[in-house]
């Protein structure tokens, strides 16, 4: 069966949380887990000193991930954007522009 890293959203309305867990892959969104790696909280918080840059919250078993990659578990897009944040995975290649394909043609002109 297959196994997925995936988010799993708690948390009220409009201040969602996230459990980072490892699930099968059809089994219901919250359903029991086999394996919560860590959480995620993407409301930003403001440091405690009060200054600098304001943070999101990532707590991840990194050992527990790299187990759960090795034996072959497949992240989901969201949850590859934070194991790519943690150093886990390489980032997705998103290129920044779509190509057409026409733009480095020439247009062909017919002699008449």
């Amino acid at each position: 069966m297959v196994v997925k890293i995936r988010l799993a959203r708690f948390g009220k309305r409009k201040a969602p949380f996230y459990n980072i867990v490892v699930a099968h892959a059809r089994t219901a969104r919250n359903s029991k887990p086999i394996e919560v790696l860590g959480t995620y909280d993407p409301i930003p918080k403001p440091p405690a000193d009060g200054e600098g840059k304001a943070f999101k919250d990532i707590k991840l078993d990194s050992a527990r991930a790299k187990y759960w990659l090795g034996v072959g578990a497949q992240p989901s897009d969201p949850a590859w954007r934070l194991l790519a944040m943690a150093g886990l995975l390489e980032p997705k290649y998103r290129p920044s522009q779509v190509n057409t394909g026409t733009e480095g043609q020439k247009e062909t002109t017919t002699g008449q």
